[in-house]
């Protein structure tokens, strides 16, 4: 049996996630890359990897597959490094990453003497609110899109190659011009991201002043600005990576405010119903069941009786049925008002059942 050969750099949320895709499969050999010795020992002792080691060569040589899940803002030094021991490659090996911009590191792989290697850029769409290997998952990337941007002059049979391969992880793939790309993903994951960190620190502003704010934002201003909370230095190199793409679109939803504020200052009723009728229609054609870039959330709100145990008879009903609870929040209890439990789960699927089992029992709200 011809067994392929699958690096690993960067064995954390989506490395890992990769790996355990992989895992099991006889025709394939993953070898994950540690920086360190106690690393090491974890990705073999959680099963993660075939072997690990933490040598940079040693990983590279004579792969057939190299995933590079480091972040951003590393992925060009980590493409120089395997320019230095390109004689280490094998001939017809792919190289692909995980970085959720394109263009700047297809640019740079274009400037990169890889040898006989090829570089096909790659996206999984999907991610988790936890980082790093214990959060590795081998559903992370089911029924996500998976984009990949082959640079210029890779033939079609490596982009066929790496696409059967990725078929383990049960993604959609899809094939999408770099630029396409940031356009795209700029204008749903980086500009949100921006809007709703500047709408967190304006509000933070507010409450300095008065601590109502913060009081009152809990619930739906929570929820819809759950993205501000994102990981500084992961966001600082992807804004930066596609900075122009973002600077665009800020300048454009600058243009967007305007509107609203002519139409508050105009006192136009009918043209800020049309804005929200617009909205909706766009956003009620979006699909509900796939994963794309954001991470999607899986609440129920239930409305329980201020009863002692009333949490943990809900929790063992869930467990019974063999419904995984991803995390419980008690949001309203005291005597006057009935009590709100916030539950989350990680999939649509399980949130259809959570509803289907407690609906029976209790006030449901989705």
């Amino acid at each position: 049996m011809d067994v392929k050969k699958i690096a690993i750099y960067g064995v954390g949320l989506m490395g890992g996630s990769l790996a355990l895709c992989f895992q099991g499969k006889p025709e394939l050999y993953v070898v994950g890359h540690a920086s360190n010795a106690i690393s090491a020992a974890k990705y073999l002792e959680k099963g993660i990897v075939d072997h690990v080691t933490t040598s940079f060569e040693e990983a590279a040589e004579n792969a057939d597959y190299i995933f590079l899940c480091v972040p951003v803002g590393m992925l060009e030094d980590y493409l120089l490094r395997l320019s230095q021991i390109k004689l280490k490659l094998k001939p017809g090996c792919i190289i692909t990453d995980v970085g959720s911009t394109k263009a700047a590191i297809c640019q740079a792989a274009e400037s990169i003497d890889l040898g006989g290697a090829w570089f096909i850029g790659g996206h999984p769409m999907a991610g988790s609110e936890r980082s790093g290997v214990d959060a590795a998952s081998i559903d992370l990337y089911e029924n996500a899109f998976y984009i990949l941007t082959p640079i210029e002059g890779v033939p079609d049979e490596a982009c066929e190659r790496l696409s059967e391969l990725l078929r383990y992880t049960r993604a959609q793939i899809i094939k999408v011009e770099p630029t396409e790309h940031d356009a795209i993903v700029g204008g749903i994951s980086h500009l949100p991201h921006i809007i709703a960190v500047a709408l967190v620190n304006l509000v933070a502003s507010y409450n300095a002043e008065n601590p109502l704010y913060q009081s009152l934002a809990a619930g739906g201003f929570r929820d819809i600005t759950r993205i501000a909370s994102s990981e500084p230095t992961v966001w600082r190199d992807i804004l930066l990576s596609n900075r122009q793409v973002v600077l665009g679109l800020l300048r454009e939803w600058t243009e967007e405010t305007a509107k609203f504020i002519s139409l508050l200052e105009a006192e136009n009723g009918e043209g800020i119903a049309e804005a929200f009728s617009r909205s909706r229609d766009f956003r009620d054609q979006i699909p509900e069941r796939r994963k794309g870039v954001l991470k999607a959330v899986y609440d129920i709100h239930v409305d329980v009786p201020d009863h002692p145990g009333i949490i943990g008879l809900i929790a063992t009903r869930l467990g019974e049925e063999r419904v995984n609870l991803s995390n419980i929040q008690v949001m309203e209890s005291r005597g006057d008002v009935p009590g709100v439990l916030r539950l989350s789960f990680s999939t649509q699927e399980t949130l259809d059942r959570a509803v289907a089992l407690l609906s029976q029992d209790f006030p449901v709200h989705v």
